[in-house]
C-alpha cells in the first residue's frame, strides 16, 4: 500500500498511521490518495475478477466520494498471474505481494478448513446468493473461521460463490456413475471425494489447465460449472458432453486483505471496504445466476451436448457416497474446531431456506 506522497505504508510509524487515520477533515485539506494492489491468478474473464473490475472498484470510489470525498483509491490491478499464480494468492498476500485479493479457498483446506463446509454437504443448493450469505453468517457465529485467516496475516472480508451448480464434463457421453469407472476426472480437490467408490481416478487440477489436459488426454472428465466451462473453451478441447447432475454450489472464493495494509487504512476506508465486499459478494453471486442460462445456451451453441442425469441416477450417486460431511466434521472436532456444530448450523440454515435436500449430512 502506497500513500499519495509515494512512501509505502509499511514505512510509517504506528503514530503516523494513527494521525493519518484520525486526522480531522477540513475543506482546505487535499484529498488523500491510497494505492492498493489487487491480485488474483485468474484472468479477467473469470467471474470474480470480472465483477471486481466492473463493480468493486467503481462502487468503492462511489461510496468514498459520498462519504465526503476525503480519500481516493488508486488501483494496481494484477490479474492472470502477473504477481501470484492461481494456487499462490494466499501465500502471496501473506507476504504482502498484494493488498487485497481473491483467494480460491478450495485449494487451501489445510489452512482454512472451515471454509469447506458447503463442499462437504453437496447436492444441497444451487442458489449462490443464499450460499454466500449463509457462509458469511457462519463466519460471524463461528469466530474460528476468521481466526484461521488471521494466522496467514489476512482479514477475511467475505466468502462467496461464483458457481450456479457444479456439473460433470466429459469427452464422451456419460449418463450415470457406473460409467465413471476407469476415467480420469479432474477437480479442485475436496470435491474429488464425491467420486469415492465410482472407480474413477481423481486428478487434482484447476480450470485454467483443463483445456490442455483434455486436449492431451491427461483427463477424461472434469467437475466444473457451465459458465467456467464456456469461458475456458472446454468444448473446443473435446469435452463437449455435459452430465447435468446439479451437484450444487459452494463458496470456492474468499476476498481477503493483507492485515498490515488493513491496519494502516483510515477507519472510513475500512468501513467502505467492508460494505462494498458484501455488496460485491451479492453482485457476483447474482451474476453467476444470471450467467447460467446464457452459459447453457452458449455451451450448446458451441457444439456441446447436455445430458440430464435422471433423478434415479442422481439419487443413487448421492446415497452411494460415504458421509463426507460427518467425516469432515469429526476430523475438525479432533483438531479442536467446532466441525460438528458448524455442519449442523449450515444444514439448519439450508433446511430453514427450504432447499431440496436429498441427504441430511449432519444427522446420519
Amino acid at each position: 500500500m502506497v500513500f499519495a506522497n509515494g512512501s509505502r505504508a509499511g514505512g510509517l510509524t504506528l503514530g503516523a498511521a494513527a494521525v493519518i487515520a484520525a486526522a480531522a477533515w477540513t475543506p482546505a485539506q487535499a484529498q488523500q490518495t491510497i494505492s492498493l494492489t489487487a491480485v488474483d491468478g485468474y484472468p479477467p474473464r473469470a467471474l470474480q475478477v470480472k465483477t471486481f473490475i466492473e463493480f468493486f472498484i467503481p462502487e468503492t470510489a462511489k461510496r468514498l466520494k459520498a462519504d465526503g470525498d476525503k480519500y481516493r483509491i488508486k488501483w494496481n490491478q494484477a490479474w492472470s498471474g502477473q504477481i501470484v499464480k492461481v494456487r499462490h494468492v494466499l501465500t502471496g498476500m501473506q507476504k504482502g505481494l498484494g493488498d487485497i485479493g481473491v483467494v480460491t479457498s478450495v485449494f487451501h483446506q489445510d489452512k482454512v478448513p472451515m471454509q469447506a463446509v458447503a463442499y462437504v454437504a453437496p447436492f444441497i443448493t444451487s442458489d449462490p446468493v443464499l450460499l454466500s450469505r449463509t457462509v458469511d453468517e457462519l463466519a460471524e457465529e463461528f469466530p474460528e473461521m476468521k481466526k484461521a485467516w488471521e494466522k496467514y496475516n489476512q482479514v477475511l472480508l467475505t466468502s462467496f460463490s461464483v458457481i450456479d451448480s457444479y456439473q460433470m464434463f466429459f469427452n464422451k457421453k456419460i449418463t450415470r456413475i457406473e460409467e465413471f469407472k476407469g476415467l480420469k476426472i479432474a477437480g479442485a480437490g475436496i470435491n474429488m471425494r464425491y467420486l469415492t467408490g465410482t472407480g474413477a481416478t481423481p486428478v487434482i487440477g484447476s480450470m485454467v489447465n483443463y483445456y490442455s489436459q483434455f486436449k492431451t488426454g491427461a483427463i477424461d472428465g472434469s467437475m466444473l460449472w457451465t459458465d467456467a466451462a464456456v469461458a475456458f473453451k472446454l468444448v473446443d478441447s473435446g469435452a463437449k458432453y455435459m452430465l447435468r447432475a446439479e451437484i450444487g454450489t459452494a463458496n470456492s472464493k474468499a476476498l481477503t486483505m493483507n492485515m498490515d495494509t488493513y491496519k494502516k487504512l483510515p477507519q472510513a476506508v475500512r468501513k467502505v471496504i467492508h460494505e462494498v465486499s458484501y455488496a460485491y459478494r451479492d453482485y457476483t453471486a447474482k451474476a453467476a445466476i444470471a450467467d447460467s442460462d446464457r452459459a447453457y445456451a452458449n455451451f450448446k451453441k458451441k457444439g456441446g451436448e447436455v445430458i440430464d442425469m435422471s433423478e434415479e441416477a442422481r439419487a443413487a450417486w448421492i446415497k452411494s457416497m460415504p458421509n463426507i460431511g460427518k467425516d469432515w466434521a469429526q476430523g475438525l472436532d479432533k483438531d479442536g474446531l467446532p466441525g460438528t456444530k458448524l455442519l449442523a448450523a449450515f444444514m439448519d440454515k439450508m433446511r430453514a431456506a427450504k432447499q431440496p435436500i436429498v441427504r441430511q449430512w449432519d444427522k446420519e
